[in-house]
C-alpha cells in the first residue's frame, strides 16, 4: 500500500508558466519545479554540452592521451561489467583505435567486485601497458593508483562517483563531482564524461555526438541519472543516432527485443534494450556486450552475438525466478521476516549477479527495503535496495562490524562477509532499523495532476511528447482520477491482461493493465473508484483517442491513512512491541461474533483475494483486527494462508479461539 500524493493545485493558479504552456502542460510543469520560463527554457533548451574544458583535470587529461597516441604507449581502458561500464569502454576504445592508438581494454569479471584491483593490474602491467585510463570508475581506487605508480604506469581517472577526502594519486582526474570543479552540469553518467573527454580531444562537438550519442544515451538511461539539462540532451541526440541505425549491435538488439528501431524511446531502452546488455555481466562476461557494441557496421556478427545475449538475458530470468520460488517458499516458512522494518534474506547458491535485481522485485512488492545475500563455497555477499527516507548507505556503515567490505548510496548499495556472519548482520539490521526508525518512511507514489476522463484529450496526450525523453526525474506523467464508474470490463489475451471503461467529468476512457489478470481485477461494472494512470494515445482505424495505462486503483474515498496506521499496528504486534492499550478494541477481536464476521467474508471471496484486498475492497475490518484474526484462524488450522496468497479455508473442528492461543494471549496482554 503506497500513499498517493497529487501536488497542491494552487501553487500553478497564475504562473507564467501556465500562461505560456497552458492548463495541462503548464501545470504538469509547474508541479515538477518548474516554475520560470527560464527554468523551462533550461528544460526545453538545452542544444549543446557545456565545454568540457571546464572540468577539472580536463586539459591535462587531454595532454595526456595526444601524449600516449604520438609516442605509440600502449594504452589499457580499464571499464566496468554493467551498462554504462560497457558504453563507456566501448567509446573511448573505438575513438582511440579510430586515432591509430595502441589500445586494448580491460573488463573486470563480476566476481572481482567493482572497479580496479591489484590483481587486475598485473595482467594489464605485464602486458607493457605504459597508461591505464578508467571510465565509471577509478575516483575511490586509492591502493591501485599508487600500484600503478610504483609501476610507472601513468593513470587517467574518468568518473562520476563521488570522491572520497583524498583523491588517488594520477596524471588527471575528471569527475564532475569532484569539491573543486567547476563545470555547470554534475549529473553525468560515466559515459557522459567520456563524451565530454572525446569533445575536448576532438575539438568537434558534433562530429563526436553524431558519432558516440547513441551509446551515450544507452549508458545515461542504463544508470539512472537524472534526466536533465544536458543529460536530457544526450539522450535526444543519442536516440536520433538509434533510429538511423548506426549501430549494428545496438540496432540488432533492438530487433531482438521485438522494438521498433526507426520508434525507439528512452523506455524502450530502459525496459529492453540495458537489461540485456547488462545480462551479459551478470550471467557471464561483461567482454560480450562490449564485442556487440563494437560490431558498428558489421550486421552478420552483431546478430550472432545479440542472439548470444538474448540467451544470456533468459538464463538472467530464469536464475530470478529460481531465487524468487526461493524466496516465496522462505517467507511461507518464516512470514516473521516480512513484519520486519527490512526484509532480510539468505540464500546458498543464488547468482550473485542477479540478486539485485530480484532485491528491487521484493521491494517493489513489499515497500521495504530489502538485504538479499547469496552463499556460495562459504563466501557470502549481498545486496540492498532501499525506500525514499531510509538510506542503504548509513545501514551498512552503522551494520559494518562484521562486513569484509560495503559501498553504496542512499537507494542501493553492496556488502560481502563471512557466511557465519550472516546471522550476526541480520541482527545489527534489526537493531539500526528498530533504533534510528522506530516509524518507517511511508512509500509514495506521486501523480502530476488530478482530473477527470473529460480533461484528458487526444490533442493533450500528445503534448506529453514535448517533455520526452522520460526517465530518472523525468517520469512519464501520471494523473489521478476519483470517483470513475466502471462502465464495462474485458478480458485480454485469454484473461491474461485486463481492459476496462471509466467514466467521470461526463466523458469515458478505455483503460489497459498487462500486470493483472482478469479474474484479479476486482470491480464490478458500476462500481465507483479511484485511479492512478499514464495517459497514451490509442490509433485504430485512422482515429485517435486518449488510452490509460493503469498504475493503481482503490475504492472511492478510500482512506490510506487509516489502513497504513493500521498496518504498522499489525506490524508493531508482530514484532512483540505492543500497541497503545487504547487501540487494543479496534485492532483484537474481543467477541465471536467479530470472528464469524470475519471468517464470512473468507468464505465469500475464498481463494481469490489476498489479506490487503479483502480489507480495501471490503471495507468493513480493520486491517490489523483482520490480519490478528486471520493469524488466530491459521493457528487453529481453519485457514491456510501468507502473505503472497489469498486466504483458503479449511476443514477443521470448531475451537474456542479465546480460551487459548493467540488472541487468549493478545487480549491478556492488552488487559494487564
Amino acid at each position: 500500500m503506497k500513499k498517493w500524493t497529487v501536488p497542491n493545485t494552487v501553487s500553478a493558479a497564475n504562473n507564467e508558466i501556465v500562461g505560456e504552456f497552458g492548463d495541462f502542460l503548464g501545470g504538469i510543469l509547474v508541479r515538477r519545479g518548474i516554475v520560470t520560463l527560464d527554468g523551462a527554457r533550461a528544460f526545453f533548451g538545452c542544444d549543446s554540452l557545456s565545454d568540457p574544458l571546464l572540468m577539472s583535470d580536463m586539459a591535462r587529461a587531454v595532454e595526456m592521451v595526444r601524449a600516449a597516441i604520438d609516442e605509440d604507449k600502449r594504452i589499457t581502458v580499464f571499464g566496468d561489467y554493467d551498462c554504462d561500464g560497457v558504453c563507456s569502454t566501448v567509446m573511448l576504445y573505438s575513438y582511440l583505435e579510430a586515432q591509430g592508438a595502441e589500445v586494448d581494454f580491460y573488463i573486470p569479471d563480476r566476481s572481482e567486485g567493482f572497479g580496479m584491483s591489484v590483481e587486475a593490474l598485473e595482467k594489464i602491467a605485464a602486458n607493457g601497458t605504459q597508461l591505464v585510463i578508467t571510465v565509471d570508475n577509478g575516483i575511490s581506487a586509492l591502493k591501485e593508483a599508487e600500484f600503478l605508480e610504483s609501476k610507472g604506469i601513468e593513470l587517467l581517472i574518468t568518473d562520476h562517483h563521488q570522491p572520497n577526502a583524498s583523491l588517488p594519486v594520477c596524471g588527471a582526474c575528471i569527475d564532475p563531482n569532484r569539491a573543486d570543479d567547476p563545470s555547470p552540469f554534475k549529473d553525468l553518467c560515466g559515459a557522459g564524461v567520456v563524451l565530454k573527454l572525446l569533445i575536448a580531444l576532438e575539438e568537434d562537438e558534433e562530429f563526436v555526438l553524431d558519432s558516440y550519442a547513441d551509446l551515450a544515451a544507452v549508458a545515461t538511461v542504463g544508470d539512472v541519472v537524472p534526466l536533465k539539462g544536458e543529460n536530457r540532451y544526450i539522450v535526444q541526440r543519442g536516440l536520433e543516432n538509434i533510429r538511423n541505425e548506426q549501430n549494428a549491435g545496438l540496432t540488432e538488439l533492438i530487433r531482438i527485443a521485438k522494438r521498433p528501431v526507426d520508434k525507439i524511446t528512452s523506455t524502450d531502452l530502459a525496459f529492453t534494450v540495458c537489461p540485456r546488455i547488462n545480462a551479459a555481466g551478470r550471467i557471464a562476461h561483461a567482454e560480450k556486450a562490449a564485442r556487440l557494441l563494437l560490431c558498428e557496421d558489421d550486421a552478420d556478427t552483431a546478430k550472432r552475438i545479440a542472439e548470444e545475449l538474448e540467451l544470456l538475458n533468459r538464463k538472467r530470468k530464469t536464475e530470478e525466478d529460481k531465487i524468487l520460488g526461493d524466496v516465496k517458499r522462505q517467507l511461507a516458512a518464516e512470514p516473521r521476516i516480512l513484519k520486519e522494518r527490512v526484509i532480510v534474506l539468505a540464500g546458498e547458491g543464488w547468482h550473485h549477479g542477479v540478486i539485485g535485481i530480484v532485491c528491487s522485485k521484493i521491494l517493489e512488492k513489499y515497500d521495504k527495503p530489502v538485504v538479499m545475500i547469496s552463499v556460495e563455497n562459504g563466501r557470502a555477499r549481498g545486496s540492498v535496495r532501499s525506500i525514499e527516507g531510509f538510506s542503504a548507505h548509513k545501514m551498512l556503515t552503522e551494520c559494518a562490524a562484521p562486513l569484509t567490505t560495503y559501498g553504496g548510496h542512499p537507494g542501493a548499495g553492496g556488502f560481502s562477509l563471512p557466511a557465519d556472519k550472516i546471522d550476526e548482520f541480520g541482527e545489527l539490521v534489526r537493531r539500526f532499523s528498530r533504533e534510528y526508525y522506530p516509524k518507517m518512511p511511508l512509500p509514495s507514489v506521486h501523480a502530476d495532476m488530478e482530473l477527470t476522463c473529460a480533461d484528458l484529450t487526444a490533442d493533450k496526450v500528445k503534448l506529453l511528447s514535448r517533455i520526452e525523453p522520460f526517465g530518472e526525474r523525468n517520469p512519464v506523467p501520471m494523473f489521478l482520477l476519483r470517483g470513475c464508474t466502471v462502465k464495462a470490463k474485458r478480458a485480454m489475451s485469454e484473461g491474461k491482461y485486463t481492459s476496462f471503461d471509466v467514466e467521470s467529468g461526463r466523458a469515458s476512457l478505455r483503460v489497459v493493465t498487462f500486470r493483472i489478470p482478469f479474474a484479479g481485477f476486482i470491480p464490478n461494472v458500476g462500481d465507483t473508484i479511484d485511479i492512478l494512470a499514464t495517459a497514451e494515445l490509442n490509433e485504430y482505424n485512422g482515429k485517435e483517442s486518449a488510452e490509460l495505462r493503469l498504475v493503481d486503483y482503490r475504492p472511492a474515498g478510500f482512506s490510506e491513512d487509516r489502513f497504513i496506521a493500521a498496518s504498522r499496528v499489525y506490524e508493531e504486534i508482530c514484532r512483540g512491541e505492543g500497541c497503545d492499550k487504547r487501540l487494543a478494541p479496534r485492532v483484537i477481536p474481543q467477541s465471536r461474533e467479530e470472528l464469524m464476521k470475519i471468517y464470512d467474508l473468507v468464505r465469500r471471496n475464498e481463494g481469490r483475494r489476498t489479506a490487503e484486498e479483502l480489507a480495501v475492497f471490503d471495507g468493513s475490518v480493520n486491517y490489523c483486527m483482520l490480519r490478528v484474526t486471520l493469524d488466530a484462524f491459521a493457528e487453529a488450522k481453519m485457514i491456510e494462508y501468507n502473505d503472497n496468497g489469498a486466504p483458503v479455508t479449511v476443514p477443521a473442528e470448531k475451537r474456542d479461539l479465546f480460551a487459548g492461543g493467540l488472541l487468549y494471549e493478545l487480549n491478556k496482554q492488552f488487559a494487564e
